[in-house]
């Protein structure tokens, strides 16, 4: 029996590898535990890991570390490349100000952070007060950038037992900000539901497919060039009905009263278009093999990366119109300057040969988007890892601040999933595999974190200083929050906006659960992808220069 002695007590690889083993399985299955529809999934990893940690559980330092940081990058680096493609374009429209909304948090978190510390006169730490900032926002990456700007400075401070204290009770705040702002306003949320459905301005730019009869005599005789030009705006003519046969109108095509034309276009253009043309009718469009079909074709084919839908002639080559684009689950109006990425989902109507054709530029062949491409994503941390040890010298600071090996992956990330087709990289992952990437490495750093700081984590837990920290977390994830709650109120934003926005500035997702389960509806998900990109990336930046100020 002295071998299984050895590999429950030695310091073998072996050894290693079943106490990470032993950690992850534990945590992530006491993590499923469900407690009124919430759980804590992966992060209950840490508290196993802290456990563990306070029986003398340990492995080499060494290992350690590098199994903390491996992981830390695997984690941020799939986080950037999912957030990537919606980063910029959350700037966009209500996204401005929901994404003002959610900074305000941050702003007013971070002040309530630094006041508490000075109004506690050093009794805790500006390192424990990040650690228990980023616990009170659910911001694990907040916490592995502060420990990150520690070992730059050779400190040691367990900044997670703070995260650890604060953490559950942010979840619970979270949830506890959305219900008083429900019972404080009165608010009915199926009176919500229906504002948010008759009012949503998220669809706007969602693409409407309709038929319209043309009534306007004006338009008698024009060519469908010069009606788009007069229309001003976006909108593709997919088919046209002239009274006897149904066919794909070209730019050059005349159009008369009576015909029957299928427009796709934005759901804010329908008006003017239905003003231009006439009236919005019932038709039946009925697909024929001999004549035309609808398909959506799937993008494989990496040589069309980066091209836009102009570049392909689709129309002109085999008389095959492009009508949307469905990437990452929304649908895009297919423009002629729109860039296509490998994996979005093509909307294609013509005749049968025509897209079968159109098939083979594209690609088409589903199994190709299961190969992981490897490439891209080591070529992507080595250039973060690099751009993270480039050194900036700023004023005051009594070192030069680096966006070390959480900053830099993170900003590499995101430029990627949002510009890689330009270097002709293929950024795609499919949600399961960035899920799997995203979460082996979140529970080799929660894992390392929480053996490392478990020795000390009872004793401070219990102890004058851990009801100092929890008191502080609960602040910090509860003032800001309801305050931007209650301004985001009076100004007539909608309820399941706010959860949305909430939970997204904490990053937090069991609240956002507990929004959705109030309603069908989907708009505290909307919300919620709006800011996290962004406050993500602040959030983990953040931790980081206060370290750098302030220690």
């Amino acid at each position: 029996m002295n071998w299984l002695v050895d590999l429950l007590t030695g310091s073998s690889v072996a050894h290693t590898l079943l106490v990470y083993c032993v950690i992850i399985v534990l945590g992530l299955s006491l993590g499923k535990i469900k407690v009124k529809g919430i759980s804590l999934g992966a992060t209950f990893v840490l508290f196993i890991g802290l456990l563990l940690g306070h029986f003398n559980l340990r492995i080499d330092t060494d290992i350690l570390d590098f199994m903390k940081n491996f992981g830390l990058i695997l984690f941020i680096f799939s986080v950037g490349l999912q957030v990537g493609p919606g980063f910029f374009s959350s700037f966009k429209r209500g996204g401005l100000l929901l994404n003002g909304y959610a900074l305000l948090i941050v702003v007013l978190g971070v002040g309530l952070t630094i006041g508490l510390y000075y109004q506690l006169q050093g009794r805790v730490s500006m390192p424990m007060m990040v650690g228990v900032m980023s616990g009170a926002i659910t911001c694990t990456p907040g916490l592995g950038a502060a420990e990150e700007a520690l070992q730059q400075m050779h400190r040691t401070d367990p900044i997670s037992l703070g995260y650890a204290v604060a953490y559950p009770m942010a979840i619970i705040g979270t949830i506890l900000v959305m219900m008083l702002i429900r019972a404080f306003f009165h608010i009915d949320i199926e009176q919500e539901e229906r504002e948010l459905n008759s009012t949503n301005s998220n669809a706007a730019d969602k693409p409407d497919i309709l038929t319209f009869r043309i009534t306007n005599p004006e338009v008698d005789g024009l060519t469908l060039s010069e009606v788009r030009h007069r229309f001003g705006h976006q909108a593709i003519a997919t088919r046209v009905f002239d009274g006897e046969k149904v066919f794909i109108p070209h730019a050059d095509t005349v159009l008369h009263t009576g015909y029957n034309i299928l427009f796709v276009t934005r759901d804010a253009d329908v008006s003017s278009l239905t003003q231009l043309l006439g009236e919005i009718t019932e038709y039946e469009w009925k697909d024929d093999e001999r004549n035309l079909v609808s398909r959506r074709i799937v993008v494989t084919q990496n040589n069309i990366n980066g091209k836009t839908i102009g570049d392909l002639h689709l129309r002109s080559a085999f008389s095959v119109n492009i009508t949307r684009i469905n990437r990452a689950g929304i649908d895009l109006l297919a423009r002629p300057d729109l860039v296509l990425q490998v994996g979005d989902r093509v909307m294609v109507v013509g005749p049968l040969t025509g897209i079968q054709r159109a098939e083979k530029i594209l690609g088409n062949t589903l199994k190709r988007l299961n190969e992981p491409h490897l490439v891209t994503i080591f070529l992507g941390i080595m250039v973060g890892i690099i751009v993270g040890s480039i050194p900036v010298y700023v004023p005051t600071m009594p070192m030069p601040a680096k966006l070390g090996i959480v900053g830099g992956p993170l900003i590499v990330s995101i430029l990627l999933g949002r510009f890689g087709y330009r270097l002709r990289l293929i950024t795609y992952t499919t949600q399961s595999a960035n899920l799997m990437l995203r979460e082996l490495g979140l529970c080799l750093f929660l894992a390392s974190v929480g053996l490392s700081a478990g020795g000390e984590f009872l004793q401070s837990v219990f102890s004058a200083d851990g009801l100092i920290w929890l008191l502080c977390g609960t602040l910090i994830t509860v003032l800001p929050a309801l305050a931007v709650a209650v301004i985001a109120r009076l100004r007539k934003m909608n309820f399941y906006t706010i959860c949305g926005l909430i939970a997204g500035a904490h990053t937090n997702a069991p609240p956002l659960a507990y929004a959705n389960s109030l309603s069908d509806t989907d708009e505290p998900a909307v919300a919620y992808s709006t800011v996290y990109p962004l406050v993500t990336f602040f959030r983990i930046l953040i931790a980081q220069f206060m370290i750098l100020l302030f220690v």
